[in-house]
């Protein structure tokens, strides 16, 4: 018997494992972009090889000729010959510590070098023309509306516009008498003073700027930095207006509760508020936050994630399509309303990301910032001018991340849903598409560091990532800030000052793509434990992901979810637990458990599920449009079905409530040790430790095994902490709860290769067909009553959290293991030959997963 530890997750010299797949073109908002050229600053080369990529942009100006003052620099950030680094962060512009966790990117070590010289070279900029990065990511407080002694004042960025008035309800839509004035770096103001000691402007009510453009024509534009925005119900398609929100004391909203801590591992629950009624129509916040926030809690999640709530003129584009930066989507409700939703959500323990779309903007004139660049350049503008600007496939436009303005507003941006909502982090939207000049369209990944680090990296846009997390991290250092990208570019989630880009977690976006190619095009037979196992764990050391089976992208339209496809139409005659399941549906809940469970036992540092995927809800997601009428129908949630006792949909609920709750136990997402001592793909069964559990899936359709031996590394007495075939669960109860298992001794104490399984102990147990358990160790100590209170179908204990070291791993494994490795697989390829040879060691980081 030959037994090989591979350990995943560290790459070789020009290739690494990806938490992505190979990425072919596909018509998903997120994950295709169209190809703009233009290039980076930057030359460098190594190996022989170099690149020039000079940057020829028109946004770039000399030092000498950028403008010197402390309120606007209107166009170039940086120059490649700047001096203006301290002595100390040139050191930190020469070490870079990302280099030192992978030595397969030293060739790159240039490239590293010119962006953090970037990155230095612009937050002294910012320090020197505007106090630093927190005060200038203070925007809000001058741009837009403001009240300043006894007036209202309002200034907005439109070096182009020729003259320029603001108009609403308080002047009858009438500029004349309230002209603005422009300044040397297009920044247009006008001073407003009080009437009878109010508000020129009263508070809701609607306001636009009005301007002429080159050409002579007056136009009408939503405020850029407006709080709020609303629409005319009544009428189709009517444009938005911006409203002046700005209520007295006894209608603002105060928080009461603290930011709850932050969790050592996040369990995501993604929601859409809009959707989340059971009424085939819009839900409010203050109903989100009533009806839905318990029912987050209830299935123990820690964290909640909000997509949609910057507005967004289309509601069909699932809010990614924003059209008003710092305003909350008037659809559920106004700004107190959300402050409620966030209050509530923090009273209950959970914490609250936001859905932040930076990588594009609506192309919508109208009612969005792209009204605001007629016959500007990139100089003068939000975004780039011609092709660069555009994005063809998403019909939305693209910020220049190299201008001084746009970096006020998206950094003013961040700071304004941390401080003004209590959010407790982000989630960044489409990233690919930001950090190349190709933005991922037509580009297959494979994993060759030229990839991520060459004249297609768009390092104005690397430079933003970071100053953004950097300010994030400053301002809350508790945030939770993840990145969607589907590249896997590495470095993405280190720290800035090692090099990286700095975000805290990245989606594992190849993970749902392996489950729907198994789901849809594999029979049971067919399914490969070594593949899927692969999939899970392939991520790269030091960068965490967050790991989930399906998210909104498999819900809606044109899609299936992983019920849906496992059941089809059975969903809609065969969930009654009034009658016996048919073997579609006992098949399907029974996969759609295990596929959960086992992406989040394995498949990363923290867990995502998408609103109503924990109890299957069938059919898929479609926003009222032409195409259906704009029907509502299928953009809400049944929760009625998870709620109802004769519905076999509450089984999966359930289930998804113990695997929080295991976690909330034994916090085995937080955890270090992860070693995967069986990948069988003849029985069909994975075995893999996680933290201080041991985890058992045996996939087979048919096959149960009886004393079925499995490793593990502590010896000790084992009992079932989870089952995935509980009677609570919709299961066949096969599984003996009271069963005590206790562990043997494997091989020669010291000679690792005489293991079984490459673990020190072993022990026996039933592993029914499809069906998941994970095994806890008892604590001796513990009295009788406190060891069947561990099953996660009783009542809760107190969290055991343990988490091993990668040094203390390395011994445990009594093997020669570097630091390069998180996960480790131990793979019997013959299990009936003798043991033969020392335990060979090999790194595989060129397996990259195919979409």
């Amino acid at each position: 018997m030959e037994i090989n530890f591979n350990v995943l997750s560290k790459p070789i010299r020009g290739s690494f494992p990806s938490s992505s797949p190979r990425v072919s073109p596909r018509a998903s908002r997120n994950k295709i972009c169209f190809p703009s050229q233009h290039s980076t600053g930057l030359k460098f080369g190594s190996q022989g090889r170099s690149w020039d990529i000079s940057n020829t942009s028109k946004s770039r100006v000399r030092k000498d000729e950028r403008m010197k003052h402390s309120s606007a620099i209107s166009a170039v950030l940086t120059n490649d010959n700047s001096t203006m680094a301290s002595r100390e962060e040139d050191v930190k512009t020469e070490n870079i510590g990302l280099l030192n966790l992978d030595p397969a990117l030293e060739p790159y070590l240039d490239h590293f070098r010119y962006r953090m010289k970037r990155y230095v070279d612009q937050k002294m900029l910012i320090q020197k023309y505007e106090g630093g990065l927190e005060e200038f990511a203070q925007g809000y407080l001058k741009f837009g509306f403001n009240r300043e002694d006894g007036c209202i004042v309002y200034r907005e960025w439109a070096p182009a516009a020729q003259e320029a008035e603001v108009i609403g309800d308080f002047n009858g839509w009438n500029g004349s008498n309230h002209m603005m004035e422009k300044d040397q770096f297009g920044v247009w103001s006008i001073r407003i003073p009080d009437v009878d000691s109010k508000p020129a402007i009263p508070h809701n009510s609607r306001v636009k700027f009005r301007f002429k453009h080159g050409e002579g024509a007056w136009v009408d534009r939503i405020p850029a930095w407006i709080k709020y925005a609303t629409v005319d119900a009544t009428k189709f398609a009517a444009p938005y207006d911006g409203v002046y929100w700005d209520p007295p004391p006894s209608e603002r909203y105060n928080f009461k509760h603290p930011r709850p801590s932050k969790p050592r591992a996040p369990r995501i629950y993604e929601a859409h508020v809009g959707m989340s009624s059971s009424e085939p129509r819009v839900n409010s916040y203050r109903e989100f936050a009533d009806d839905v926030l318990p029912r987050i809690k209830a299935n123990n999640y820690n964290t909640v994630q909000l997509m949609a709530i910057m507005e967004h003129s289309y509601y069909g584009s699932f809010g990614y399509h924003v059209t008003n930066f710092f305003a909350v989507s008037s659809r559920s409700g106004n700004p107190e309303d959300l402050k409620y939703l966030i209050d509530k959500a923090h009273s209950l323990g959970l914490q609250v990301l936001v859905d932040v779309v930076h990588s594009h903007a609506s192309n919508n004139v109208t009612d969005g910032l792209n009204g605001f660049d007629i016959g500007q350049g990139s100089q003068e503008s939000y975004f780039h001018a011609g092709e660069r600007g555009y994005h063809k496939l998403w019909d939305s436009r693209l910020f220049n991340y190299a201008n001084w303005e746009v970096l006020r507003f998206l950094l003013s941006n961040l700071r304004w849903w941390l401080e003004e909502y209590n959010f407790d982090g982000f989630r960044f939207d489409g990233i690919t598409s930001m950090l190349y000049v190709h933005h991922g369209i037509n580009m297959g990944f494979t994993g060759n560091y030229n990839e991520y680090f060459s004249e297609a990296t768009d390092v104005d846009a690397v430079v933003y990532l970071m100053l953004a997390n950097n300010l994030i991290h400053k301002i809350f250092p508790d945030a939770t800030v993840i990145a969607e990208d589907v590249s896997g570019m590495p470095g993405l989630g280190r720290p800035v000052s090692e090099g990286g880009i700095g975000f805290d977690y990245r989606l594992a976006m190849a993970i749902p793509d392996k489950w729907i190619d198994y789901v849809k095009n594999k029979n049971d037979e067919d399914w490969s434990m070594k593949e899927v196992t692969s999939s899970l764990t392939n991520r790269r050391y030091t960068e965490k992901c967050i790991a989930y089976a399906e998210s909104h992208d498999q819900s809606i339209v044109g899609d299936k979810t992983i019920a849906f496809l496992l059941m089809d139409k059975e969903m809609y005659s065969g969930m009654s637990c009034l009658t016996d399941a048919s073997p579609v549906v006992d098949r399907g809940i029974a996969l759609h458990k295990m596929i959960h469970f086992f992406t989040m036992a394995l498949g990363g540092e923290g867990y995502l599920n998408f609103m109503g995927n924990e109890f299957g809800h069938p059919e898929w997601i479609d926003f009222p449009r032409e195409g259906n009428n704009w029907s509502y129908d299928k953009c809400r949630r049944q929760w009625n079905l998870a709620d109802s006792e004769h519905l076999r949909y509450k089984f999966m609920n359930a289930f998804d409530r113990a695997m929080n709750s295991l976690d909330e136990k034994f916090s085995f997402l937080a955890s270090g040790k992860q070693i995967v001592s069986s990948m069988d793909d003849d029985n069909k069964v994975v075995v893999f430790e996680r933290g201080d559990l041991v985890f058992v899936f045996n996939f087979h359709p048919n096959d149960t095994y009886e004393g079925y031996k499995v490793g593990c590394d502590l010896p000790g007495k084992y009992r079932v902490a989870l089952d995935s075939d509980a009677w609570e669960f919709g299961g066949h109860g096969r599984v003996g709860h009271d069963v005590d298992h206790f562990t043997s001794p494997e091989g020669i104490p010291g000679v690792p290769e005489t293991n079984f399984n490459g673990r020190p102990n072993s022990f026996k147990l039933l592993s029914p067909a499809r069906t998941c358990v994970a095994y806890y160790r008892v604590d001796e100590r513990m009295s009788e009553t406190e060891v069947y209170q561990t099953d996660i179908s009783s009542e809760l204990l107190p969290t055991v959290n343990i988490e091993e070291s990668d040094e203390k791993l390395k011994d445990s494994l009594s093997t020669n293991i570097s630091n390069i490795g998180q996960t480790v697989v131990a793979s019997v390829e013959e299990r009936d030959k003798e043991l033969k040879g020392s335990l060979s060691v090999s790194i595989i980081s060129d397996v990259v997963q195919a979409d």
